[in-house]
Parts: structure tokens; C-alpha cells; sequence
């Protein structure tokens, strides 16, 4: 199993059971390889304005790449990673060093443990980006768990999650309904190729109390180089038809990439 290993160009990847997780280049960590992460990066920058300090929540670590992202784009941000794995944390720390002050602090707990420890009104914004493999944790996408998110969150406060998924989406449609169960504004992005059934690929959900600041969501997301689709209001209602939330007595993970290819979550 590699775990942090050295990339041509001099950065590192983190990969863990067959899934590139994580893109490290410590020189620019500003500059995210992965595509989910630049969508989950527009969710950030247009929540607050540019180079205000945010506390954020990080449920899942691996090379922390956004966690180090805020830290260079707004600095003296607190952050909390939740990141159970201790020994890949101990190769991240000796390999790929967090910056000195980075205000970025690494507890070996669980999503849900760490989360569960947290006072309320504690965050601006909870980033979901945690797997076993490549598959995303069946506990991290209840009604539950969404609620204690909530609970720790300022009242306008952001979640953006990392899923996977491929057509027809019946895993992700279901948990965008535990999301909807709790916070009053909730979207969708991802790749039209990924919503449309022709690959498998990471699908963005973001949820909170306040504003998504949809039109300038679309604004970034068209400019990028591989384009996602924002899917809100009708939309999303119509896509998310006769599908029902995922509770804690009734929990499922994501679907695997197919035939178990390497995917880069």
C-alpha cells in the first residue's frame, strides 16, 4: 500500500488503498491538481470575503491540501482536522511539513467523534472530504450527523462535501435529502459526464442556513477547465424526486469506483 510518495514535478501524492487522495505541492499550496478540490476552494472563497479568517472544520485529512490552502489564502485561520489515521499523519508531518504558524491543528479522531466534541456556534465551514478506500463513510451522510454539523456551525454557516457516485445517483440523491432534512439552502455540482451516467467521478454538495451565493458559484465553475454543472431549486427538487434521507439505523457508503479502478478521490 503506498501511502506519500514523491510526484515528477517535485510535489507529493498521498494515496491510500489504490485512491489518490490527496496532491501536495509545498512550494504553491495554493494550487490544487484535483478538480473537486478548485470546486470545494470556490465554495470557501466566495463564502467569506477574500483573505478573512475562517474557522474551519476538516472531517478527513490525508494531505490536508485544503487546510493548507486556507492557511496561504487567509491567514491565521483556525483549523481543525479530523483525521483518524495516525500513521499517515505522522508520514504527511515528516514528508510534506505543515507550514510554521499555520494555525492548521491535526486530532486523531473520527468525522463523527471529532464533530460530537465541538461546542456549538464553534465554525464557519465544515469540509466532508473523508474515505475508507474510495468509498465515503456511511456514517458522515445522515440526518444525524448533518445536524450535529449544523450544531457547530455559525448561523450562516457552510458544509461542502466530497461524495462519489455514478448514474443514477441513487447513493448521492439520498444524501442531499439528509443535507436538505437540516439546512434550508443546499446544491449540487458536478461534471456533466458524471451527472449524465457516462463515468463515475466526485460529485460537490454544499449546504447551510444562509446564502450558497449561487451565481457566482456558476460564474467560477463555467470558467473552469473542466466544467461542472450547478443543480439547485427546481432542479435539484426534480432530481432528488422519491428519494428519502439516510438516518444512522439506515447507513450505506458509496458506491466503489467500477470493476475497483483506482479513483482519485
Amino acid at each position: 500500500m503506498n501511502r506519500l510518495f514523491p510526484d515528477a514535478d517535485g510535489a507529493w501524492i498521498v494515496r491510500v488503498d489504490g485512491a489518490d487522495q490527496s496532491w501536495i505541492d509545498l512550494d504553491d499550496p495554493t494550487r490544487l491538481e484535483f478538480d473537486y478540490m478548485k470546486r470545494i476552494a470556490d465554495h470557501l472563497d466566495v463564502h467569506r470575503p477574500a483573505g478573512e479568517r475562517m474557522r474551519v472544520i476538516h472531517v478527513g485529512g490525508a494531505g490536508m491540501c485544503l487546510a493548507r490552502y486556507v492557511a496561504a489564502t487567509r491567514p491565521t485561520s483556525p483549523q481543525i482536522v479530523c483525521e483518524p489515521d495516525t500513521e499517515l499523519t505522522a508520514e504527511v508531518r515528516l514528508k510534506a511539513p505543515l507550514p510554521a504558524r499555520s494555525g492548521i491543528k491535526v486530532r486523531p479522531v473520527d468525522g463523527r467523534s471529532g464533530v460530537a466534541a465541538m461546542r456549538e456556534d464553534f465554525a464557519d465551514v465544515v469540509i466532508l472530504d473523508a474515505f475508507k478506500g474510495a468509498q465515503v463513510p456511511g456514517d458522515l451522510v445522515t440526518v444525524e450527523f448533518f445536524a450535529d454539523v449544523s450544531r457547530i456551525l455559525h448561523s450562516d454557516g457552510l458544509v461542502v462535501a466530497n461524495l462519489a457516485d455514478s448514474a443514477p445517483l441513487t447513493w448521492t440523491k439520498r444524501v442531499v435529502r439528509s443535507a436538505e432534512t437540516v439546512f434550508s439552502s443546499v446544491c449540487l455540482a458536478a461534471e456533466s459526464s458524471t451527472l449524465k451516467g457516462r463515468r463515475y467521478g466526485n460529485i460537490i454538495l454544499a449546504a447551510s442556513h444562509g446564502p450558497l451565493h449561487d451565481e457566482e458559484l456558476v460564474r467560477r465553475y463555467s470558467g473552469a477547465a473542466f466544467p461542472f454543472r450547478l443543480i439547485t431549486g427546481d432542479a435539484l427538487a426534480k432530481l432528488l424526486a422519491g428519494a428519502r434521507p439516510f438516518c444512522d439505523d439506515d447507513t450505506e457508503s458509496s458506491p466503489g469506483p467500477p470493476g475497483g479502478a483506482t479513483f482519485f478521490s
